[in-house]
């Protein structure tokens, strides 16, 4: 299902339940950002349509907060429906061709997939309806999220830049501090394709030509996230997604072309010769703020936008936030590709909410040799944005790996610290608070399938951590206090452990009748 405009999605929401509107002013400094923080942790999570913003533009927020509002988005019932279509497509396309009949049968797919690409329409867009005589960014809603921000930030914005010598468009999305009615911030990062269009732009000594959509088809925010390889036009997924291509038209100031259906147009540029204006700080998706640092400026020259044109706006945080499940779908869906293009062993792949994004990654494979989980780590660690993975954990093909309790216990089972777990360094993304440099920092891999463990106890003799367990009882000067999986910690353990330790005040072993091999102790500092 593709849906006409943001207006058709608003419809969709609120006849699906999903849509709280807001008809009482609230001040998009601060308060909106407020609501929909505590929305969106709520038993009551709905999108939020604040239709009193003091200006003439009501905010759509929210609006893909959920499991449920993102396939709306996406016009599914199932996140994973998009990738099984993909295969499908792939295996027919990619599949042997032994005879004319057998190539003939692909051509209505051809057709299809031809129906899916991006086309520029003439004359003007729905977009370009109202041109603002005085183009003026602060006439729009534009919030600030969270007290310590650097300003007010465009948090949805869908931006298009051209590499120059190729002519080839990306789409993607990073945020912009508002600085004046004419000047924002470019929050490209150094990893980012549009960073590398702005170096080639350098070179040439050019301006670089921008343009930011607000708004349209839902499909087109989630595309703008899409961790797609650099040659590949972000709007040809927004057409399969949608079974439907996208209308573009030309903008009145630069030589891009944006959705014809979007809310709101930014154009401008970026000068590559420009000193670099001071951006941040930003309340960002870990719970801090990211520091505030160099970056480009962008020049706005044209502002146009629908006569009834809603302002689309997200808040990032401390997690479940409508980013959450805009990354939900980006696991779903591109599943299948890394199977078919890089890892035909994955079975299944878990971003967990908690780990923001790629910062904590589970993977279940078909384990059929020794070492094949650290193959696995070594291809996603240089796989596009897999690079910023922060942890992976590696499980056999009977653990679910959206079930928490599951994959604990295959660690506890299987992890051996001598022989499972791997430490290395690379790649960061930019946010990471935690890094030894700017952008770069430790990574490591939990091998928690059963051949490792096996391996190690062939090559070691002894398990290690029985070897480990045994030492521990030692120092307890208790050898009846074992952390055996099997048996569980005897029944006076805690009473031992604080006998042996004054300042231990509280021990749970919880997790241990549940078969994870975790102890959580509580200490009195003194």
């Amino acid at each position: 299902m593709s849906f006409k405009n943001l207006q058709h999605f608003i419809e969709k929401l609120e006849a699906s339940g999903e849509l709280i509107r807001i008809r009482e002013y609230v001040n998009p400094e601060l308060e909106m950002a407020e609501i929909t923080d505590r929305i969106s942790k709520s038993k009551n999570n709905k999108a939020l349509l604040f239709e009193n913003t003091g200006t003439p533009f009501p905010v759509l927020i929210n609006s893909m907060g959920s499991y449920q509002r993102m396939c709306i988005a996406l016009g599914v019932k199932e996140l994973d429906d998009v990738a099984k279509e993909f295969a499908g497509i792939f295996r027919k396309l990619a599949g042997p061709k032994e005879g004319i009949l057998d190539k003939l049968k692909v051509l209505p797919l051809l057709g299809e997939i031809s129906s899916w690409m991006p086309r520029v329409t003439i004359g003007k867009g729905a977009c370009q309806e109202v041109i603002m005589k005085d183009p003026d960014i602060t006439k729009f809603p534009i919030m600030k999220c969270w007290p310590e921000d650097g300003g007010k930030f465009i948090t949805l914005p869908i931006i298009h830049t051209v590499e120059p010598n190729t002519g080839i468009r990306n789409v993607g999305m990073y945020r912009m501090q508002v600085f004046g009615p004419r000047l924002t911030g470019m929050h490209w990062h150094k990893h980012k394709v549009s960073a590398g269009h702005f170096n080639e732009y350098k070179k040439l000594g050019k301006k670089m030509p921008v343009a930011v959509a607000l708004g349209g088809d839902p499909v087109y925010t989630y595309a703008a996230t899409a961790p797609l390889p650099p040659n590949v036009d972000e709007y040809m997924l927004a057409g399969f997604i949608r079974k439907k291509k996208v209308e573009l038209v030309k903008c009145l100031s630069q030589e891009l072309h944006v959705p014809s259906d979007a809310d709101i147009i930014i154009e401008g540029f970026v000068d590559p010769a420009d000193e670099l204006i001071w951006e941040g700080p930003f309340g960002d998706h870990t719970g801090y703020y990211s520091l505030p640092d160099w970056y480009p400026k962008f020049h706005i020259t044209c502002i146009t936008h629908k006569k009834n044109a809603v302002y689309p706006s997200t808040i990032v945080g401390i997690p479940p936030q409508e980013d959450a499940w805009i990354g939900k779908a980006t696991e779903r869906i591109f599943l299948e590709p890394i199977k078919m293009t890089l890892l035909p062993e994955i079975l299944d792949m878990e971003l967990p909410i908690e780990g923001v994004f790629h910062n904590l990654t589970i993977v279940k494979i078909k384990k059929e040799y020794e070492g094949q989980a650290q193959k696995v780590m070594n291809a996603m660690w240089g796989a596009g944005q897999m690079m910023f993975n922060k942890i992976l954990v590696i499980v056999d093909s009977e653990v679910d790996v959206h079930n928490y309790l599951d994959v604990a216990r295959a660690i506890s089972k299987n992890v051996d610290p001598q022989t499972s777990i791997y430490f290395s360094q690379g790649p960061m993304d930019v946010l990471d608070h935690s890094c030894s440099k700017f952008a770069f920092g430790g990574k490591m891999c939990i091998d928690a399938t059963l051949a490792s463990t096996l391996a190690g106890v062939s090559q070691t003799k002894i398990l290690p951590a029985k070897s480990n367990l045994a030492n521990s009882e030692q120092r307890l000067g208790n050898p009846s206090l074992r952390l055996d999986k099997n048996e569980q910690l005897i029944a006076n353990r805690e009473k031992l452990l604080k006998g042996k330790f004054s300042e231990i005040v509280a021990v749970n072993t919880a997790l241990l009748e549940k078969g994870i091999s975790v102890v959580f102790i509580s200490v009195e500092m003194k």
